[in-house]
């Protein structure tokens, strides 16, 4: 008897060995990553997971003279090294550059998808502690390099977004916005600070940053606001007020959403062509390598993007329950498609920039890299061309490649831009602490419009 329970559960061990290998097995792409760029992407059908794939571009730094690759006619330079996980940037009317040196907050994750997301963005150099500041950098001779450096602002939480109104400086923490006065050329905030809003930020809040932009008026505040799950598993109550962009009337002091169902909007930026709010977004895991596209989209007041229920407009999302297939037909199309799993975090509009054609009328979008598609995506910073009525259009184009060396490791990861007042481009790259400058010698600066 005791001989037939062994081979039982032999078999058994055996069986569920089976399972986990065919569960575990990582899902390649059968799509190159232009399939899934631009206004109509190509999909595939879903292939759901209950393990993600894996595929880490493991984190070895940048050599002391490496640099990512510029576009042809145009160089990159270190505008300054040595920040802790450098992420948004802010450049101030004096031409000094904030920026927020920031991680995740400390947080305990649950679940297969925590399990793995936690393990896997260690390995990808995401979660040291967040050093929780705002540093200053000042060119003070306009050589293209910061000379001067300076913590502004320290002892916040996971910052992330930044917006300068007049004489105040609105900082967005995973949790919260803070106001804090500040005199443009001041190199050192004290002042406590007051907070003016509360930001969900209730656990396991895997996507933690928040961007912030004003409005042209300086009245409002847009803070763009992830979701805490990938698809919706911990209830509707857990998602409130998140997958979202939030409006904040800074006269009234109220809060309202502005924009829904996008899953986790890393980055927002006003279109100068036409005034839109426009914002880059990061889509759901575990459909396989080739799905579902991250995308550029204008966010628009009162607009449904689909998250969790479905997606690109229509595509139903089967493993949500309960299902809402009523709700596909108010849900928005998004504008443009970024790749699979390519992780846009970083958004700025051409204008005043100096880079040259085609770089002359559209976005730069940093694409921080994929963790769970095969091969992997994204570790570039591209380029979307704009039409004349302000409308992506086309394919995006390298701007800034070399990410990833020779064995497929990752020097750096990039994260956001910013044109500066010389019409150079400014791109934050956390994973290896360096702020780089792209130019164009040959070009003359642009005046901003």
């Amino acid at each position: 008897m005791g001989k037939y329970i062994l081979m039982a559960l032999a078999s058994l061990v055996i069986v569920v060995a089976g399972i986990f290998f065919y569960l575990s097995r990582p899902d390649d792409a059968r799509l190159p990553e232009t399939a899934l760029e631009g206004r109509a992407p190509q999909f595939t059908d879903p292939r759901p997971q209950i393990i993600p794939t894996v595929e880490i571009a493991k984190p070895v730094g940048w050599g002391r003279d490496a640099a990512p690759h510029a576009a042809n006619g145009l160089k990159v330079n270190r505008f300054f090294a040595g920040l802790d996980h450098p992420r948004n940037l802010l450049q101030l009317p004096n031409g000094d550059v904030l920026v927020a040196e920031t991680n995740a907050p400390p947080r305990e994750v649950g679940g297969v998808t925590g399990y793995f997301m936690k393990k896997y963005m260690g390995e990808a150099g995401a979660s040291t502690p967040s050093a929780n500041r705002i540093a200053l950098l000042r060119d003070s001779d306009g050589d293209g390099v910061a000379d001067q450096h300076f913590v502004l602002l320290k002892g916040l939480n996971s910052p992330q977004g930044m917006a300068l109104v007049g004489d105040t400086l609105y900082v967005a923490n995973t949790d919260s916005i803070m106001a804090f006065p500040y005199k443009v050329g001041d190199t050192q905030i004290t002042a406590k600070g007051r907070k003016i809003a509360n930001i969900p930020a209730n656990a396991p809040n895997y996507h933690w940053g928040r961007d912030l932009v004003a409005s042209a008026d300086g009245t409002k505040l847009y803070v763009a606001v992830g979701s805490a799950s990938n698809i919706g598993e911990y209830g509707e109550d857990a998602e409130a007020n998140r997958a979202a962009v939030l409006q904040i009337d800074l006269k009234a002091g109220e809060a309202i959403i502005f924009a829904s169902g996008l899953r986790n909007p890393t980055a927002l930026a006003w279109n100068p062509w036409n005034g839109d709010l426009w914002g880059v977004v990061n889509e759901r895991d575990q459909l396989g390598s080739d799905l579902v596209p991250d995308y550029l989209t204008e966010v628009q007041f009162a607009a449904f993007y689909g998250w969790p229920w479905n997606y690109w407009g229509g595509y139903e999302d089967k493993r949500v329950e309960p299902g809402r297939p009523e709700l596909r037909e108010y849900t928005h199309r998004p504008d443009f498609g970024l790749g699979a799993h390519t992780a846009p975090v970083g958004l700025a509009f051409s204008n005043g920039a100096a880079l040259g054609a085609p770089f002359d009328h559209g976005a730069f979008i940093g694409l921080h890299g994929s963790w769970n598609r095969k091969p992997v995506a994204g570790y570039k910073v591209v380029y979307v061309a704009f039409d004349g009525t302000g409308h992506p259009q086309g394919k995006p184009v390298d701007l800034l490649t070399g990410f990833l060396n020779g064995k497929g490791e990752a020097q750096g990861r990039p994260v956001d831009e910013l044109v500066l007042k010389d019409g150079s481009l400014l791109v934050s790259d956390d994973v290896g602490g360096i702020i780089w400058r792209v130019s164009n010698p040959a070009a003359k600066p642009v005046a901003a419009k």
